[in-house]
């Protein structure tokens, strides 16, 4: 007899049913209830599935932090719609790229955002909506508020699968080859049971959403606090103050951020004003935590700080807090059910103590990349029993007892405060100008960031432009998260014999002790 396996769009009604008056939802001025978040769902899914934009289409949200946004991703995703969250801080020509390599049916967008996008999305949309009122709207475009109101409250029937795609998360804002991580149903709801028992949710977890609702690290906030049935705290943007004055009204208990913002928070001068006592799991993620930031956070949260690695297609690590001492620079080991091999350059595993790739097995992994079979079949390594792990491109070591250290990247991406850059779009940008010769954007140590982006630059024979008006040309066409910290000038790039540039000789002046 089959099991009962109730994914997401099951959970959200069960709790609109068995949670109804619970407070799901503080965002702003709004506050909603379980009931409420639920029946709003339900109009969008209707109105999606009325417009022929359920049964795998896939729906593009250009949207910043708020209600509206929740919404809409709830609501495509009980119309067995696949939700596309387009991070909204990436460059034009990016968010362009992404909606037409996703072939979107329909998008949900920002006031802010629509005219970066109304001109420019490929396929021709069955819907174009913008969050607010009716009222004077741009050609082919409809108000979100008028066209849901009419759609009915109540759940839609829709047969979702365990294997039916659930959302398509990309990795950056590249403008040549986006890559779209595809999770299913079924991954979705065994990550936020696991992700949840690490971060140590129930259902009086009231969660503050600091980051942008497109990125997966929120997804873990969002998807966790609905498995709970508990209450999400969401902040426009993330600002220091505000978001310490939050966490002392809402009492709020969990919270997912990346390094920079920790860091923020405790330089704020209003960090300590705050009665903060209500915290009792902090996930750090995105990047390494510095052990500076690490040993501060755990003096002030020695019960709550978690730093979780991992990858949006499906491989984590935790350490709690209590796993800590003597271990800092750690992050943790898999979690339940997860297992973790160091691998040669030949695909063999490594003593403990050596450094290689890192490959995972999770139950959680992504359904692929997005209409590209290659780079899936690239990620994927099988071992000698047939079974399936994924590659993370990330070199590490283990500890005699078995706790992971991260200790370089083997794939030529940038981590910036929490947010994936990769330096080929960076490049790209700047191969454009005619007074460039040859370039290479390398990440470098940021007190801020974690790591900055650096442009290395051989100009062209009789440039006239300088140093610091090329990186004002190129941060003017990059997009907010993209943008470079410098410009160097270098006579030659080192390269192979095969033309490829030496980026780890380039990345070392700046990094003590990297070989």
């Amino acid at each position: 007899m089959p099991g009962y396996h109730p994914l997401f769009p099951d959970i959200l009604s069960l709790n609109g049913r068995w949670h109804a008056d619970r407070t799901a939802l503080v965002a702003g001025p709004r506050t909603l209830t379980w009931g409420e978040l639920n029946g709003e769902a339900n109009r969008i899914a209707h109105g999606l599935l009325a417009a022929g934009c359920g049964g795998g289409e896939r729906v593009g949200v250009v949207m910043d932090n708020g209600a509206d946004t929740l919404i809409a991703m709830f609501g495509a995703m009980k119309a067995g719609s696949v939700v596309v969250p387009v991070n909204t801080t990436i460059a034009d020509d990016a968010i362009h790229a992404l909606l037409a390599d996703a072939d979107v049916a329909a998008v949900f967008a920002s006031p802010p955002h629509v005219a970066r996008i109304a001109g420019d999305v490929r396929k021709p949309c069955r819907l174009r909506l913008i969050e607010g009122e009716p009222g004077a709207m741009p050609a082919g475009w409809e108000a979100l508020a008028g066209w849901r109101a009419p759609h009915p409250a109540h759940d839609p029937d829709v047969a979702i699968g365990a294997n039916d795609l659930c959302n398509i998360i990309y990795s950056s804002g590249t403008t040549g080859q986006p890559k779209g991580i595809a999770h299913a149903h079924g991954a979705r709801i065994d990550w936020a049971h696991d992700v949840a028992h690490a971060l140590r949710y129930d259902s009086a977890a009231r969660t503050l959403v600091a980051t942008g609702l497109y990125s997966n690290i929120t997804w873990a906030s969002l998807l966790c606090a609905t498995l709970v049935g508990g209450t999400l705290v969401v902040l426009e943007k993330f600002d220091p103050g505000q978001a310490l004055a939050a966490i002392e009204r809402e009492r709020t208990t969990h919270t997912a951020m990346v390094p920079v913002q920790y860091q923020r928070l405790l330089e704020h001068p209003d960090f300590g004003r705050h009665d903060t006592s209500s915290m009792r799991s902090m996930m750090s993620v995105g990047s390494a935590l510095p052990e500076r930031i690490k040993r501060e956070l755990l003096r002030h949260f020695p019960d709550a700080l978690i730093e979780l690695y991992g990858t949006t297609e499906g491989a984590i690590t935790a350490l709690a807090p209590e796993q800590a001492e003597g271990r800092v620079a750690s992050v943790g080991k898999p979690l339940p059910g997860g297992d973790l091999r160091i691998l040669d350059d030949d695909a063999r595993p490594v003593a403990p103590g050596e450094q290689g790739e890192i490959v995972m097995r999770t139950r959680f992994r992504m359904a692929g990349y997005w209409r590209n079979e290659r780079a899936t079949a690239e990620t994927l390594w099988t071992d000698e029993r047939g079974r399936t792990w994924l590659r993370t491109g990330d070199i590490g070591r283990l500890d005699e007892a078995g706790f992971l250290y991260i200790t370089d990247r083997k794939k030529d991406v940038i981590i910036s405060g929490g947010q994936n850059i990769y330096p080929a779009d960076l490049e790209a940008v700047l191969m454009q100008h005619r007074e460039v010769g040859d370039c290479a954007v390398i990440g470098v140590p940021s007190e801020r960031w974690g790591e900055a982006p650096l442009a290395l630059v051989v100009f062209a024979q009789g440039a006239q432009i300088e140093e610091r008006g090329l990186l004002e040309w190129a941060n003017a066409r990059l997009g907010k998260q993209q943008r470079l910290a410098a410009v160097e000038r270098r006579d030659a790039l080192p390269r192979n014999a095969n033309g490829k540039l030496l980026k780890r000789e380039l990345r070392a002046p700046y990094w003590p002790g990297s070989a």
